[in-house]
């Protein structure tokens, strides 16, 4: 038996096959794994955190073991694991370029052509005596299974939307109750993506802040420094709340906002976040500084919400993929067009007179 691969660490030796060596793994996580559970959760490392693609053996298989398919995302990788704490059975993972299966499915990664080639050359028709295969459910957009079967010989069958429905999934002789093929989108899971999302906008924030505060400085009444602690500071609070309310507060009350497009759901949160704004503002819309001014919230602050409200579509089960890309058509351009308007106006806010 071979050492663990240190790039790969939940390797914990190997198994001999009729087609060559195939790598063992644990189905028990250590604290490796969850730390990078939670470091992925907030974007650190997210494109790295993979596994390498290929056959790999969950305890002591034999040729009469299921072969379950993954990504190679180690996330998704870690939970099909874990769930089968204490079987034996063959995990196939597809190169879906560390992306998980949902959204590998959709891009096309996870699909038909990589599933036939991992098959052909895993060597997996070599182990096992049967010509099953189990694919999670959320991977059907990618895998035309009569295809499968007709290139590679496997049949594919379409596990539980649930990793953790797994087990009784298997001892149901591969059957799925109905709820097991019901994907739901929960508090809970809604908010477990709002780390991510949170810290890529804040990437991008961390630049915009500052300009806009010492931007607040120029033109105006007053001296340079006077301004840019009344206007810039009140304009770096006001994007940063557009920020937060856009990847904290639209996920938590996703269900509930009206509309069905994300970047509508996300208007009606950015506008109650520009009236409170305006509102402890209190600008002056006696004269055209501060009539420039509020207006520029408007179209500023609720675009930026509406913004990363879509980023959220790719996790939602409210969504397809023709879904997005219509409402990108039209929410991008309107909301590109209301960010330059918004700051055109508080520019000039900032020099009239």
């Amino acid at each position: 038996m071979s050492l663990p691969d240190p790039g790969q660490p939940f390797v914990t030796g190997s198994v001999k096959t009729a087609s060559g060596t195939v790598p063992q793994v644990s189905s028990t996580l250590t604290w490796r794994d969850h730390f990078g559970t939670i470091k992925t959760r907030w974007g650190v490392g997210r494109m790295s955190y993979i596994v390498d693609p290929g056959l790999h053996a969950l305890g002591n298989p034999d040729e009469s073991s299921s072969v379950l398919v993954s990504a190679n995302y180690k996330m998704s990788f870690d939970r099909l694991r874990e769930t089968l704490h204490g079987r034996d059975a063959w995990i196939l993972v597809l190169d879906t370029g560390g992306i998980n299966v949902w959204c590998s499915a959709g891009k096309g990664t996870f699909g038909t052509a990589e599933l036939v080639r991992k098959i052909i050359t895993s060597g997996i028709s070599q182990i096992v005596s049967h010509r099953n295969i189990i694919l999670p459910q959320l991977a059907g957009p990618g895998v035309a299974a009569h295809l499968v079967r007709k290139y590679s010989g496997f049949k594919v069958n379409y596990g539980p939307v649930r990793a953790r429905d797994l087990p009784a999934y298997l001892d149901a002789g591969c059957r799925a109750l109905p709820e097991m093929r019901i994907e739901t989108f929960t508090l809970w899971e809604r908010t477990a993506v709002i780390p991510v999302e949170l810290v890529e906008a804040m990437k991008i924030a961390v630049f915009v802040l500052p300009l806009a505060f010492f931007l607040g400085g120029l033109g105006g009444p007053g001296e340079y420094w006077g301004n840019v602690l009344n206007y810039g500071t009140f304009a770096s609070a006001a994007i940063l709340s557009a920020v937060l309310v856009g990847t904290i507060l639209v996920p938590i009350f996703l269900p509930f906002l009206p509309g069905r497009a994300f970047s509508v759901k996300g208007f009606w949160l950015g506008l109650l976040t520009t009236l409170i704004l305006v509102l402890l503002r209190s600008p002056d819309i006696s004269v055209w500084p501060g009539r420039f001014e509020t207006a520029a919230w408007f179209f500023l602050v609720i675009p930026i919400t509406m913004y990363l409200s879509m980023n959220f579509t790719g996790a939602s089960t409210y969504t397809s993929l023709s879904g997005v890309r219509k409402e990108m058509r039209w929410a991008l351009p309107v909301g590109i067009a209301s960010g330059i308007a918004g700051i055109v106006l508080w520019l000039g806010s900032r020099f009239t007179a």
